[in-house]
């Protein structure tokens, strides 16, 4: 008997609540008990940019446009980004580093966790006012709080090597397309 009555009372509990529970309140239930941060709300998506230029007065046909590139040119993309943190070095004798090719302890080579393989970076001490450019050929560093790995030979360009690690200025100078560096 325990078991057709365990039965019905598992096909019957959840037939019950599909139908006198609206799914909206199981919604917000369901967020109410599991959100990470209780009552979070995420704020609306900015409006798309052909929404924002809707309201845009018409331009004077008369005034030169901005040329567009043709279809199968490539835009131009800008470089300039920049970003600092704290940078250290690493060195072993041989091995592969994360983009396949084999690591030269003495190469101006980096490591950076999500960088395309191939980007140049141009990195800065500000202590030292020192700089060299190096090419992200690595995965790291996995240390929280450091945001790139340099070869022994950037670091010794840099002057930090002697620190171990350094605060750093880094510019991006070129990225590469996927597959190709």
């Amino acid at each position: 008997m325990r078991p057709l009555l365990r039965f019905v009372a598992t096909a019957t509990i959840p037939a019950w609540l599909g139908v006198h529970m609206n799914s909206v309140a199981a919604e917000d239930l369901f967020n109410d008990r599991w959100s990470v941060i209780p009552k979070a709300h995420a704020e609306p998506a900015p409006a798309a940019p052909d929404q924002l230029n809707n309201n845009r007065p018409e331009q004077d046909p008369t005034k030169e446009q901005p040329t567009q590139p043709a279809q199968g040119q490539a835009s131009a993309r800008s470089y300039n980004r920049v970003f600092s943190g704290k940078a250290s070095f690493y060195s072993y004798p041989k091995g592969k580093t994360a983009s396949g090719l084999p690591f030269n302890r003495d190469a101006m080579t980096a490591a950076h966790r999500t960088l395309p393989f191939g980007t140049r970076v141009r990195i800065v001490d500000p202590a030292s006012t020192r700089s060299v450019v190096v090419k992200i050929v690595d995965r790291g560093p996995w240390i929280p709080g450091r945001i790139l790995d340099l070869s022994r030979g950037a670091a010794r360009a840099l002057g930090i090597t002697d620190r171990g690690v350094a605060q750093v200025r880094a510019e991006i100078l070129s990225e590469v397309t996927r597959g190709t560096y």
